[in-house]
């Protein structure tokens, strides 16, 4: 007895039993279980349950059915493993949070952004979304192999016909065995139009289609939850190696509120990202003391949206805490993509072109294998068809040889042999009703028969020609772009770090606009039109109470631009950066873009091209303070602000120019004094030094403008209530500076204080703006000259309380682009860095 059990025990190498199990299991999990297919982008899993749902005809025109039916099926007939497993790929393929377009249409509790799980399977109900009927469509044409399930009692497909590219449209993630895979989901309308320009290039023999020209089309990840994605570095380099990271940043925007106070409000979150751990972090971080400014965190989210909102404190820096978010939470996380599929079942690291030409190719074997199906299809009618017309032209024989023949079988034998017939065609004859005899139904067969005799060689032909086979799938891939193709949900923002970005801005001459409450846009300059004098002007942007529009100038997309404010204090930034916004929108609040300090106004914008040695920095401030300061000492401006000069506590700085030491200086106050000086007068000082004094004020009266002597021939001047002047500038002669000025507008109670000056020329134009927002534009030709000490003439129809608040000058200049000389609307002194605001 003992020697017949010591017999059964085999002595092994346990190093090498553990090796060859452990290098099954990798395999099996790499090639069936964890990694996408390259050709349909599913997991085995995710193929079964798709399949399942086909299989019970639970498409998007049926009920829905309860998900334990379908998990059931699933485990039951393909999937042999846990039904969590199969009802956790299930939900996931319905989340529209989880797949950008999802694959099924689930009814119940399907869990949310918060984490929250889903309902157990037998209270949610599923069926297939209109989409994925696209995944599965033609599967009964012999489009693709199918194998023998697990215990060999049913068939599953190898591989589903996918008519769109799933695996870059819905992306995947998953953990093999010593290797992962991370595709980020795509924007369908991009991906199929990178497909069609693939077959394109192949039927017009353009030559291969380049990783550069697909990278044109598909300009990177489109995450179902939007976002913004900082860069294109990190695109690229996914694109083009297969491996890359790509930094997500939340969508959130600075709001100020009716005390003073900011809030930061998150609109959308990075992909992935759950939002209910998001704000217990940030309310960790709070408590920790870690982030200090946070007085209220509320999760405002409905069916309409998501709606993070974060108060601070009046006296923090909002852009601080928000850049504090970005480096504490996931508001800025890394999504790290690892473009592994498997093909021809091994796994393969691909960049973005060799994933759609796998793609391509299985669509061209998914097409030649329909096309064979329907041709076979269409040639067995064909031939039952030819049997049965040769049967209506004899129809009285047929009917005599039938009815003398004792059996079906003699009467078929009869009939091949008389008329040499298959046996197919003999049976259809046999089958053949009396109907058929009918003149109606014998047009009709002949008509099916001349319509299959032109499908069959329509089908020859694709078979025969590669370009025409290329081409129906275009046509067919083009209508699934169509009918399910939406706009792109992330947007691609600046990257700061990413230099090679800014060759991809156009370059090209922009308005910039800034309101009284701070909000910022960029527009291009044929937003205008020209009017004539007394217009009524056209609608400038939607207000909010108490805004309006309060500098205004045009520059070039690459010019750098420098913010001067009333504290004295001076940032930076490229006009491109600006969020380009339309003519009627209020534009983005300066804060989201600045970090500015607590009551901190932005007065003055100068467009910087170079900084250079021979330029000054020539500001003046409100209590009629003036300084120089060379440029390049503002060289090296700061994120955080640079100081730009030293101001009293009740003073402001209002203006800034940029001069050569050649310029004669012009102040005009409210009151309409005005004084003119050589800025030579004016010695340099250090970047925080004080200034001297330009101007002698009298009570109450403050300085409103500077300009240059050099920027117009005339000075015109414009009150508050809409009425204005020009005035030749040699009227304002010279004097030293300190001085108490000359009058330069004559004030009533019908003109009101004077709002705006501005040095102009015969062909110049400029812009006015009331407090409603209304914007009007007229040349400066149509304003009368008139002597120094008077008003001038109605500009603009003012309604009652309304008030005019900003002046802006438009020049007209040609200018030399590629040697052709073209017109452009610029300010003459834009282009070595003056503005007119």
């Amino acid at each position: 007895m003992e020697d017949n059990i010591f017999d059964k025990v085999h002595e092994v190498d346990l190093k090498k039993t553990m090796e060859n199990s452990y290098i099954d299991y990798a395999m099996s999990v790499i090639a069936a279980r964890a990694l996408p297919d390259v050709r349909d982008g599913l997991k085995p899993v995710q193929r079964r349950i798709l399949y399942s749902m086909i299989e019970l005809n639970n498409g998007p025109d049926k009920p829905h059915r309860k998900c334990a039916r379908i998990v059931g099926d699933t485990m039951g007939k393909y999937h042999p493993h846990g039904d969590s497993s199969i009802y956790g790929a299930l939900v996931n393929l319905a989340q529209e949070w989880s797949t950008r377009y999802p694959l099924v249409d689930g009814h119940g509790n399907f869990g949310s952004v918060d984490g929250d799980g889903a309902a157990a399977m037998r209270y949610t109900e599923a069926r297939l979304s209109k989409i994925s009927m696209e995944m599965t469509a033609d599967i009964g044409k012999d489009t693709v192999d199918f194998s023998p399930n697990f215990d060999e009692t049913e068939k599953e497909p190898d591989v589903l016909p996918a008519r769109f590219p799933n695996l870059l449209v819905n992306g995947t993630n998953g953990i093999a065995v010593g290797m992962a895979t991370n595709i980020p989901p795509h924007n369908l309308k991009e991906v199929i139009a990178a497909v069609v320009k693939i077959i394109d290039d192949q039927i017009d023999d353009n030559g291969e289609t380049s990783l550069e020209d697909v990278m044109e089309i598909i300009k990177g990840p489109d995450f179902p939850t939007g976002a913004e994605i900082l860069g294109t570095r990190g695109i690229e380099e996914s694109y083009r190696t297969g491996r890359g990271k790509i930094r997500v940043r939340a969508v959130s925007n600075i709001e100020p509120m009716q005390n003073g106070k900011n809030r930061i409000v998150v609109t959308e979150l990075p992909f992935m990202v759950n939002k209910a751990r998001l704000i217990e972090k940030i309310a960790d971080l709070v408590k920790d003391k870690r982030i200090d400014g946070i007085t209220e965190l509320s999760d405002q989210s409905s069916r309409e949206g998501m709606r993070i909102c974060i108060e601070l404190r009046r006296d923090v820096n909002p852009n601080i805490i928000l850049n504090q978010l970005y480096k504490h939470t996931q508001l800025q996380d890394t999504f790290g993509v690892i473009m592994l599929a498997l093909v021809n079942n091994e796994p393969k690291v691909m960049n973005l072109l060799d994933m759609l030409k796998h793609y391509l190719k299985h669509q061209e074997e998914v097409v030649t294998r329909r096309t064979k199906y329907e041709l076979n299809k269409a040639e067995e009618r064909a031939h039952i068809l030819q049997g049965l017309l040769i049967a209506l032209d004899h129809i009285d024989e047929v009917i005599q040889i039938i009815r003398g023949s004792k059996t079906v079988q003699i009467a078929k034998e009869e009939l091949i042999k008389r008329f040499e017939l298959s046996e197919v065609q003999a049976q259809a004859i046999v089958d053949m009703r009396l109907r058929a005899l009918t003149g109606l139904e014998r047009e009709k067969l002949e008509a099916e028969y001349a319509e299959l005799m032109k499908r069959i060689g329509e089908l020859k032909a694709i078979l025969a020609d590669r370009k025409l086979l290329l081409g129906v799938i275009k046509k067919e891939i083009l209508i699934i772009s169509e009918k399910y193709g939406d706009e792109r949900r992330t947007s691609i923002g600046y990257d700061e770090f990413d230099i090679s970005m800014e060759d991809m801005i156009p370059k090209e001459d922009v308005v910039v606009t800034m309101t009284k409450l701070g909000y910022i846009k960029r527009m291009t300059i044929d937003n205008f039109k020209n009017q004539n004098r007394g217009g009524k002007g056209i609608k400038g942007m939607q207000k909010l109470d108490d805004d309006f529009i309060q500098e205004m100038f045009i520059t070039f997309t690459h010019n750098y631009i420098m913010f001067f404010t009333n504290k004295g204090r001076v940032y930076r930034m490229k006009a491109y950066e600006i969020p380009e916004a339309g003519r009627t929108s209020r534009g983005t609040a300066i804060i989201n873009l600045l970090q500015l300090m607590p009551d901190e106004k932005i007065t003055a914008m100068i467009p910087i091209k170079v900084y250079d040695d021979n330029q000054y920095l020539f500001m003046a401030t409100e209590n009629g303070l003036v300084k120089k300061t060379p440029l390049y000492e503002y060289n090296n401006v700061r994120k955080k602000g640079l100081a730009a000069i030293t101001l009293r506590e009740d003073d402001n700085l209002i203006e800034v120019k940029i001069t050569d030491n050649e310029k004669e200086i012009l102040l005009v106050t409210k009151y309409g004094q005005c004084i003119r000086f050589d800025e030579k007068d004016v010695r340099s000082t250090g970047r925080t030094s004080m200034g001297v004094r330009g101007i002698n004020l009298s009570d109450g009266d403050v300085v409103i403008g500077m300009q240059v002597h050099t920027q117009g021939d005339c000075l015109l001047i414009v009150s508050e209530n809409g009425i204005g002047k020009r005035t030749i500038m040699g009227d304002f002669t010279i004097q030293n500076r300190g001085g108490k000025g000359v009058k330069c507008y004559k004030i009533t109670e019908k003109t009101g204080d004077v709002i705006g000056m501005k040095a102009v020329n015969e062909d110049d134009e400029i812009m006015m703006i009331n407090s409603e927002g209304i914007i009007i534009r007229m040349s400066c030709a149509d304003i009368s000259k008139l002597g120094r000490i008077t008003s001038g003439v109605k500009l603009i129809n003012l309604k009652e309380d309304e008030k005019v608040v900003s002046l802006a000058k438009v020049r007209k200049a040609s200018a030399e682009i590629d040697g052709e000389e073209i017109e452009i609307e610029e300010d003459e002194e834009e282009v070595s860095g003056e503005i007119e605001e």
